[in-house]
């Protein structure tokens, strides 16, 4: 099963902020052995959000989607999932229980809570979801996120979306965890264009069913320094670790059949640096 983030908000299509949620769930993943297939922004246009769904619902993968599940007018996320499905929006007993919770938490005053007041009954819409849906506990301020099958939705604000991320995978998938070994290798190479390496690379994925190569050129860095500050590429494999240590050998061999200047690169976080 494939994982992928919709992360949903016209503020980080405007650059009023900067998204956060991308790398962080690519770290989530990659600290369980997973990884991430797709990533999808879509600003706060309901038709648009609505049709994103509805085809990640069909796709059958494992979906975290971000913002959009609050209760004021620009938040669409609960509304266009349940559109996307083709069923009704419910308060969910288990959240109106959570939310009224949260509410009592934070009542001052000095009179007894009204929890049938207009604006704490606005405040129950936030545990309104699509029908069959079950919820996903918020331990920052209690108001549930929510899942629908491999779908999961959560808040904007990554204070409480990230945990809520983590108690989905643990939870929910914790079966997926390190199930499919991984392995990624790559060089750094110099004096050579990517089109003089590309029939190696499909040479090598041919020869190895399942490894994948990659091929990042740059330009140079001069901010990063060392071997980064010339023209390079970063070519590497990737895939089951067995076929991809045999890959790797072909791929070197390959490269200085060609010509090519080869430089290891420096190690980051176990991985081959970008």
């Amino acid at each position: 099963m494939a994982f992928g983030l919709i992360i949903i908000g016209d503020e980080i299509l405007s650059g009023r902020r900067s998204d956060k949620h991308l790398p962080k769930v690519i770290e989530l993943l990659s600290a369980r052995g997973l990884s991430l297939a797709w990533a999808q922004y879509v600003g706060d246009e309901r038709e648009r959000i609505t049709e994103t769904l509805r085809r990640s619902f069909a796709s059958g993968d494992i979906v975290f989607s971000t913002g959009g599940i609050g209760a004021t007018p620009d938040d669409h996320t609960r509304q266009c999932a349940a559109a996307a499905l083709g069923v009704p929006l419910e308060l969910h007993p288990e959240a109106k229980a959570l939310i009224q919770e949260r509410i009592r938490d934070m009542h001052s005053g000095p009179g007894p809570i009204d929890l049938d007041s207009p604006e704490n009954r606005h405040r129950l819409n936030m545990g309104t979801f699509p029908r069959g849906a079950s919820i996903i506990p918020n331990g920052y301020n209690k108001i549930p996120g929510f899942s629908v099958g491999d779908h999961h939705f959560v808040p904007g604000f990554p204070v409480m979306a990230w945990p809520m991320i983590e108690w989905v995978l643990d939870t929910k998938y914790a079966h997926l965890h390190h199930a499919t070994p991984h392995a990624e290798k790559s060089l750094i190479v110099f004096e050579l264009p990517e089109s003089t390496l590309t029939p190696l690379m499909e040479q090598i994925e041919h020869d190895f069913p399942g490894v994948r190569v990659f091929s990042l050129p740059s330009v140079g860095d001069a901010t990063r320094g060392g071997i980064y500050a010339r023209r390079h590429i970063d070519l590497g494999v990737k895939g089951e670790p067995e076929a991809v240590a045999a890959a790797f050998v072909k791929l070197r061999e390959g490269v200085h059949q060609l010509g090519g200047d080869i430089v290891e690169p420096p190690a980051e976080n176990g991985k081959a640096a970008d």
